[in-house]
């Protein structure tokens, strides 16, 4: 089932008055790349919240991508616009010290580091599935758009996604297995 049109709608609108389209990102600008990977979430079957998330991942910077277009502290801002599932999803999202929680993230009872904050949680199945599809799918856009990212870092996300593999759906897996098992080892 597709994300809400409406929803999607206002959350591009946002992105493109908060300056996202003026953002230089692998394969464009930072609007095409969350469209891409709104898209390739949809594709995987994704629910409308994990797509609207997917739309919106990088509203507060992440681990990888400092720009933010908003600052954690107006997350209400954002939820107003995709609502609170997807909002928090995109948190969690954002939040992630990736070096401290992808060790363990695919662990029932792994540590999840909030680098806002420092704090350590657990957070529930669903959101680590939620977490670790987001990150598949964005990954990959990077990895189908850039060849330089892909032999950088294809052997490296192969791994990872290898042992985040119990949390991604079989559409995604399948897809980290093919875009990045053709990327030459480091």
């Amino acid at each position: 089932m597709p994300a809400s049109p409406a929803a999607a709608d206002q959350a591009i609108a946002l992105l493109r008055k908060l300056g996202a389209a003026d953002i230089a990102h692998p394969g464009g600008t930072l609007v095409a790349h969350l469209q891409r990977v709104r898209g390739q979430l949809a594709v995987w079957g994704a629910r409308p919240a994990l797509q609207l998330a997917g739309l919106c991942h990088a509203f507060y910077g992440t681990d990888g991508f400092p720009t933010a277009l908003l600052s954690p502290d107006r997350r209400t801002d954002l939820a107003e616009v995709i609502g609170a599932e997807a909002e928090a999803i995109v948190h969690l999202y954002a939040s992630c010290d990736r070096k401290a929680t992808y060790p363990t993230l695919a662990e029932t009872d792994g540590a999840f580091r909030d680098r806002f904050t420092g704090r350590l949680h657990t957070p529930d199945p669903q959101f680590r599935r939620d977490f670790a599809e987001l990150s598949a799918a964005n990954e990959l856009d990077l990895a189908r758009i850039d060849p330089a990212f892909r032999e950088k870092w294809g052997a490296e996300l192969l791994a990872l996604f290898t042992r985040f593999q119990p949390l991604l759906s079989q559409p995604a897996w399948s897809d980290c297995h093919m875009v990045l098992a053709a990327a030459p080892p480091d």
